[in-house]
């Protein structure tokens, strides 16, 4: 079963959307694609018929859909189903590498933010890469199972960002991502939308999935990483975030990450 591999440097939306075509008629079960994105190049909404794994190689990746965002950093990837409507926006410089599976070989019910381990970083790159030597049938073959069997292996992180639908609910929610505090109260927002605390309450939980002071806390470490990423000290971003001392954000932070700031910060530099 061959692989079509591809890689391309950046390029304008018009050959993007050449790209997506060229994704919707490819005849083989798995299509790779490498990419280089510009800080702040936006690609506007569209969908997939294939299941994609959308791999942050290097730099920050924010990817929107109806109904949430996703936060990608080096290290991690976006499962993204097929059907999904998103639009991406480049946070930094990005290096992308992104397989799409037939539906067949790989479904998502939702999208998901994953670590992906050496092995499978490997196994995307082997994908991905074009060398002088034509890569046999079998081996790309033995590589795309065993990169299925990892994928079913990998962490999923808490990297993605319930939005509500209600207009005024999420205009503070776009506030609070531009400048997130974690001593940001239920009691303040519910003055600022004039309801009681009960009924504010209920309504954040309906329109997200989770209660107030969990989407907080995401929204706090999920503002963090670029900054992170950009080489900004730990001590500023955690302050600035409204944590007390950088200890409760390293708490918080390797909580939902599974590792402390400062080894990301080694892991995103090292890449």
């Amino acid at each position: 079963m061959p692989i079509h591999r591809v890689n391309l440097p950046e390029l304008p939306d018009a050959d993007h959307f050449r790209n997506l075509d060229w994704i919707e008629t490819g005849n083989s079960a798995v299509l790779a694609l490498g990419r280089d994105y510009g800080a702040g190049l936006t690609v506007p909404l569209h969908s997939h018929t294939r299941t994609q794994l959308w791999w942050a190689r290097q730099g920050v990746v924010l990817v929107r859909t109806a109904h949430g965002r996703w936060l990608v950093p080096p290290g991690h990837a976006l499962l993204i189903p097929a059907g999904v409507e998103h639009s991406t926006e480049m946070i930094s410089d990005v290096r992308m590498h992104s397989i799409y599976f037939t539906q067949s070989l790989l479904r998502a019910e939702r999208p998901m933010v994953m670590e992906i381990t050496p092995l499978a970083g490997t196994l995307v790159d082997a994908l991905v890469s074009v060398e002088s030597e034509t890569m046999s049938e079998r081996r790309e073959q033995l590589i795309m199972d065993l990169l299925l069997e990892e994928i079913a292996l990998l962490h999923e992180r808490p990297l993605g960002l319930p939005f509500p639908r209600e207009q005024k609910l999420a205009l503070l929610c776009r506030q609070f991502l531009e400048a997130p505090s974690a001593t940001a109260n239920i009691d303040q927002w519910a003055d600022r939308l004039g309801l009681s605390r009960r009924t504010f309450t209920r309504m954040f939980r309906n329109e997200t999935g989770v209660s107030f002071v969990t989407w907080r806390q995401q929204a706090c470490i999920f503002a963090s990483l670029p900054r992170l990423a950009d080489g900004e000290p730990i001590t500023n971003v955690a302050l600035d975030a409204g944590y007390e001392n950088v200890a409760a954000f390293t708490t918080m932070f390797r909580r939902m990450l599974g590792s402390a700031p400062s080894h990301y910060l080694k892991m995103y530099q090292g890449r």
